[in-house]
């Protein structure tokens, strides 16, 4: 089984660089407001000193020309000493334009905390490939800088994964959410709904494994490249997948959800956590599951707090995970840092 590196643990004084390795739109002129929430939360809530990696707030257009100077800035914060860990600003859609320029071996010898969601998959990736634990998580833009307040569950989440070097043991599901708000709104304009729980799409007993995985899109895009995660990674894991009906289409899932069969990881796996799945989807993952790979045993546990909306759990990439089917619970069995 592969050993991954634990970064150290942040605390109150550290400096932390935040990073547009995907979107830049936190450097756009409309929302600039949100980049600079997000900022003195990190710093208001956590204690954290927080910097700018050189190119973060350049903007969207000019970011998306130069997926080189994106590349740059992972490296400048790992180099950084000063530098502890690493928030990206938001997610995108074409973080496999990067591969060509990034150092892995700079990411072994550097290992410092890592996180982001959606599109951030793919640097996720290149962490674990590196060896190194990493953070499927908030992102600045959202739910950092989410409006109203930054919400207890999130902040709680990431006190226990990023500040603690305690086991982080059993992670309850939320008890209310709601969708991602771009808006700047006053708390008492959000809307928020009661949450069921976890729910059991199929399986029983307990299962324990590796936590690997990330978000559908961004998984197919690096699928046949190095950085895609082998069997070894797959084998025996708790992998973790965000795949709903991308753009409405239920099709589209369903190709989704074939691509990750087919690279074999659906065979091999010890159990799946996905996001709340609406019955659409649920039947799509289920068909796969029964007719196309014969998994009818795999435990698969939904409604996890890792997907696109607000608030958001924070999983450590590598870390030993507990699926159990009776008592619809999801622990994580270590720490997430030194």
């Amino acid at each position: 089984m592969k050993e991954f590196i634990k970064p150290e643990r942040l605390r109150p004084g550290d400096t932390v660089a935040t990073i547009s390795i995907s979107g830049g739109r936190a450097g756009d002129a409309d929302m600039l407001w949100r980049y600079e929430l997000g900022k003195k939360r990190l710093e208001d809530i956590f204690g954290l000193k927080v910097v700018e990696t050189p190119h973060a707030l350049m903007g969207s257009e000019y970011l998306y020309s130069h997926p080189e100077d994106r590349v740059a800035d992972l490296h400048w914060a790992l180099e950084a000493p000063e530098v502890k860990g690493i928030i990206t600003n938001m997610g995108g859609d074409d973080s496999y334009r990067l591969l060509p320029y990034l150092d892995y071996e700079l990411i072994r010898t550097h290992p410092k905390i890592y996180m982001g969601f959606s599109d951030i998959t793919t640097t996720c990736c290149c962490f674990a490939h590196a060896g190194v634990m990493n953070y499927y998580g908030p992102g600045l833009l959202t739910p950092i800088a989410q409006p109203g307040r930054l919400d207890e569950y999130t902040e709680n989440a990431m006190r226990k994964a990023l500040f603690s070097g305690e086991t982080i043991g059993r992670v309850e599901p939320c008890r209310r959410y709601t969708s991602i708000e771009w808006r700047n709104l006053p708390e008492s304009d959000i809307p928020w709904q009661d949450n069921p729980g976890y729910q059991l799409i199929q399986g029983h007993g307990k299962v324990c494994g590796r936590l690997i995985g990330g978000c559908m899109g961004p998984l197919q895009q690096i699928m046949g490249t190095e950085i895609f995660p082998g069997r070894e990674l797959w084998e025996g894991s708790i992998l973790f997948i965000e795949n709903l009906s991308p753009y409405n289409s239920a099709l589209a899932a369903l190709h989704g959800w074939r691509a990750l069969a087919a690279s074999g990881a659906l065979d091999v796996c010890a159990g799946l956590i996905t996001p709340m799945m609406p019955e659409e989807d649920r039947q799509v993952l289920q068909k796969v599951l029964k007719y196309e790979v014969n998994r009818e045993d795999l435990p698969v546990l939904s409604n996890v707090d890792f997907g696109h909306r607000t608030p958001m759990t924070v999983l450590p990439i590598g870390a030993m995970a507990e699926v159990d089917c009776d008592s619809l619970t999801f622990t994580i069995l270590e720490s997430g840092v030194e």
